[in-house]
C-alpha cells in the first residue's frame, strides 16, 4: 500500500510561502524534488496548483485537493473535493503518495503522513504569510540527515509507532 509522505521546504520560522508563491529558488532542491517525487501521486491544493501556471508536475499523478465547486483542472491533474476521496485511491496505487501543500493541505493530512522530508533552507524570509503548523513533527524522529548543495539540509522523519 501507499505510503503517504509529507515533503516541504521551511525557512528557520517555519515559513513555506509569501505572496502565493515559494519565496526562495535553490536548484539542488527542485532538482532533490523532483528525483523523489517523479513516478508518485502528488497531492496538492488549488492554489499550489494554480502556482504550478496549470502545468502539470511531469510523471507524477497530479490530484488536486478542491472544494471549490466551478474549479476543473487542466489536462494532466485530476480535482477530488475532500481528503476522503483521495484517501480511497492508497490501496490502489503502487507508488507513494506525496503530500505537497499548501498550508491547508499539509493540515488537513496530518494524521496520515507516516514520513515527513524536510528541506531545511538556511534563511528567514521576510514578511512570509504561509507556515507549516508549528506541531506538524510532534511524533516523529529523525531517520536521515544529509547536507546538500546551497548549504541546504534534506531531514527525513519516521512516524513513531
Amino acid at each position: 500500500m501507499a505510503v503517504i509522505i509529507g515533503i516541504v521546504a521551511v525557512d528557520q520560522n517555519g515559513a513555506i510561502g509569501k505572496g502565493g508563491a515559494i519565496p526562495w529558488r535553490y536548484p539542488s532542491d527542485l532538482k532533490f524534488f523532483k528525483a523523489r517525487t517523479s513516478g508518485h501521486a502528488c497531492v496538492m491544493g488549488r492554489r499550489t496548483w494554480l502556482s504550478l501556471q496549470k502545468r502539470p508536475l511531469p510523471d507524477r499523478l497530479n490530484i488536486v485537493l478542491s472544494r471549490t465547486a466551478d474549479f476543473a483542472a487542466s489536462p494532466g491533474g485530476v480535482v477530488l473535493r475532500d481528503k476522503e476521496a483521495i484517501l480511497s485511491l492508497r490501496p490502489y496505487l503502487a507508488c507513494d503518495l506525496f503530500v505537497i501543500g499548501g498550508e491547508q493541505v499539509y493540515r488537513s493530512f496530518l494524521p496520515e503522513i507516516e514520513r515527513w522530508i524536510v528541506t531545511e533552507i538556511p534563511l528567514a524570509v521576510e514578511d512570509a504569510d504561509t507556515f507549516m503548523p508549528k506541531n506538524f513533527l510532534d511524533g516523529f524522529s529523525e531517520m536521515e540527515t544529509r547536507a546538500v548543495e546551497d548549504g541546504l539540509r534534506i531531514v527525513t522523519y519516521q512516524k513513531i509507532a
